[in-house]
């Protein structure tokens, strides 16, 4: 196993874990932050791609398809996972986000009729448990906080979109570089009207609220996705799958630490319960 790709993996995930705080501590609005986190992150990764000189087939119709659909899905979930780091804790927001991979299956199963197996249905039966645990520590957190999960959930639906989509523009031999490049100048472009007509603040007050925006658009979401790309394809899947799991761990860490945000004991077993659920999900759709 490299030890440069497992690094590159660990790190991304930290980064990644960082953009609850980013968005937590933003001077704008959950949808503006939403697009400032890809607008900012458009020209660094054309940057990255013209400095890596591949050459590369014309995009046709098909890859457009694609890639519209990766786009629109994730300016979904950002913009819902936004609304839910508001509402809910980062801890919570970001577990129910990670449910990602258990839609996946979900919909391999409605939509292209591939049974999963006991594996996997018996990981879904503990993600839900540990789901409800969630939600009856929200229901003591604050009014919103139920709203919140709920909008995490809602993220995991769009995150799970962008996969499938994902998937299906990698297997038609697009770069990781273009392909980041891509999807988040589309997601831009559906984020701008959606943040302009929300009646948010679009634009920080500060210097420093500019540069929590840089930090979000090129440390979590440039360097991060680009960091657990590389890795990716680099180790594998199943390694690769469970030791994402680490991201939601580290969110609740730094959440703790930097912002104060107290986990409970029901809170701490509820997300055990979770990532257990989306660890046996992940072995039995692998």
């Amino acid at each position: 196993m490299r030890t440069s790709a497992l690094l590159a993996l660990f790190t991304g995930a930290t980064c990644i874990a960082l953009s609850p705080i980013w968005v937590r501590v933003s001077e704008v609005g959950p949808t503006a932050s939403a697009f400032w986190r890809v607008a900012l992150a458009v020209p660094l990764l054309w940057l990255l791609q013209g400095l890596a000189n591949q050459r590369q087939a014309p995009i046709d119709r098909k890859h457009a398809r694609l890639l519209l659909a990766a786009g629109a899905a994730f300016a979904g979930d950002l913009a819902f996972w936004h609304w839910s780091i508001k509402f809910t804790s980062v801890a919570n927001s970001t577990l129910l986000a990670n449910l990602a991979s258990i839609f996946v299956t979900l919909a391999v199963w409605l939509v292209w009729r591939q049974r999963p197996s006991g594996v996997f249905l018996a990981g879904l039966a503990t993600a839900l448990a540990g789901v409800g645990m969630l939600v009856r520590t929200s229901l003591e957190f604050s009014p919103t906080a139920l709203l919140g999960d709920a909008l995490g959930v809602v993220t995991a639906m769009f995150y799970a979109w962008y996969l499938l989509s994902v998937k299906d523009v990698r297997d038609l031999g697009i770069a990781t570089v273009r392909l980041m490049a891509v999807t988040t100048t589309i997601t831009t472009v559906f984020l701008l009207p959606v943040a302009l007509v929300s009646g948010e603040a679009l634009l920080p007050e500060t210097t420093i609220g500019w540069l929590k925006l840089v930090g979000l658009a090129w440390i979590s979401h440039s360097a991060g996705q680009g960091l657990i790309a590389y890795a990716l394809a680099h180790l594998p899947a199943a390694f690769s799958s469970v030791s994402l799991l680490f991201q939601p761990v580290m969110a609740a860490v730094f959440a703790w630490i930097l912002l104060g945000e107290p986990l409970v004991a029901l809170q701490v077993a509820g997300g055990v319960v979770v990532l257990i659920g989306i660890y046996l999900a992940r072995r039995g759709s692998s």
